[in-house]
């Protein structure tokens, strides 16, 4: 696969992109309207089930800790 290097292969590139994103899109709502019950009941079942892997997530956004960093690159 040959990268994009023309301003033109890059607007190529994007609409490539652009076009998927719709397309992706509509399969995804036509996926979703037409799921049955017991694939719904799966899919929650299949996502709490990653729960335990991400149990260390901070409870907090992280600005305290930025803060602090921005504090001490202040001094310097």
């Amino acid at each position: 696969m040959k990268l994009a290097t023309t301003p033109e292969e890059m607007r190529q590139w994007m609409r490539q992109w652009r076009e998927a994103a719709i397309y992706l899109d509509e399969v995804k709502r036509d996926e979703l309207a037409n799921m049955t019950e017991e694939e719904g009941w799966r899919a929650i079942e299949s996502l709490l089930s990653l729960a335990p892997h991400y149990r260390r997530l901070s409870r907090t956004s992280g600005l305290v800790k930025q803060q602090a960093w921005f504090h001490k690159w202040n001094r310097k």
